[in-house]
């Protein structure tokens, strides 16, 4: 990552230049495919998209690194107030933290994006049902949909892009993806992000799930969410000519989307044990052919 390469506003000390070789280390590491869909921004601007996405693993992984829900919202809390500086200079030390302000700054990012991410993941720390399909797609929105407006804000050069609608799609279809393919890593502690209202429509038990036995009913509600983020991946595709070219980036990584649903629709899937990430030199030819296509006509973005 060319991070000396960095042009706006005044140019970066050296802790920050550290700083941001390390939130490019870490989203390496966690989120490879944002990663890889990171190298196709402009040098100038990769960076701090490499800071977005470090934030976002960092608040995703909140309950990992806890034992209990109340540290893990003190934890999550001091993400709020640092960002709103109200905690002065404790987030210097800290890569992500520093890397995030400094971005922030730079582009003039609004701070209630930051938080409504923030408030979303707050529901990860309990083990509270989804109530409904209305309030998944809710936050999705919240989550992954923040996080691609605010990495195209950054690609805008701190502009409003006006991708909301698109982004709103785009943000549902990756988020009901992740998280059907994150099942088994959530039964495992406990939570299940499946609505309660399409659970009860195919007659499963949220105990089932945790227990990780699987049945024909819970076939049946996972098909129903695929079609859910298909509807919207459908949607995102038809609304995509109408955005920035520039910002093309914010959105690679929903090209993705369409060969994990299809490996989940397969004969036999079972979400327990079913492998359903692509090799990787597959994803990189996937995000390598959406993003010529980008380069070339944001109309033909996503017919890869």
């Amino acid at each position: 990552m060319s991070v000396a390469m960095l042009t706006r506003a005044e140019p970066l000390d050296e802790h920050l230049l550290d700083a941001y070789r390390a939130v490019a280390d870490e989203v390496r590491r966690l989120d490879k495919d944002r990663w890889l869909a990171g190298l196709y921004a402009p040098d100038d601007r990769r960076p701090h998209l490499y800071a977005l996405y470090a934030f976002s693993s960092e608040i995703g992984r909140i309950r990992d690194v806890v034992s209990d829900p109340l540290p893990g919202e003190i934890r999550a809390r001091w993400w709020a107030d640092m960002i709103a500086g109200a905690r002065g200079s404790e987030g210097a030390s800290h890569p992500v933290a520093a890397a995030l302000t400094d971005t922030i700054a730079r582009f003039n990012l609004p701070a209630a994006e930051f938080d409504r991410l923030i408030e979303a993941r707050i529901f990860d720390l309990y083990d509270d049902p989804m109530p409904d399909l209305a309030a998944l797609d809710a936050y999705c929105v919240d989550t992954s949909t923040t996080l691609i407006r605010l990495a195209a804000r950054v690609l805008a050069d701190g502009r409003d892009p006006h991708v909301d609608e698109v982004a709103r799609h785009a943000g549902i279809a990756h988020g009901l993806t992740m998280i059907l393919r994150s099942l088994p890593r959530h039964a495992a502690r406990g939570q299940v992000f499946l609505p309660e209202d399409v659970l009860a429509r195919h007659g499963v038990v949220r105990d089932d799930i945790l227990s990780g036995r699987g049945s024909p009913g819970l076939g049946a509600a996972l098909a129903e969410i695929r079609a859910r983020a298909r509807e919207e991946l459908t949607a995102t595709r038809r609304l995509i000519r109408t955005i920035p070219p520039e910002v093309a980036p914010a959105f690679l990584p929903v090209s993705l989307v369409d060969m994990c649903l299809t490996r989940m629709d397969r004969p036999g899937y079972d979400p327990y044990t079913t492998a359903v990430e692509s090799p990787q030199w597959r994803r990189q030819l996937r995000l390598w052919r959406a993003a010529r296509r980008a380069r070339k006509a944001a109309k033909r973005f996503w017919h890869v």
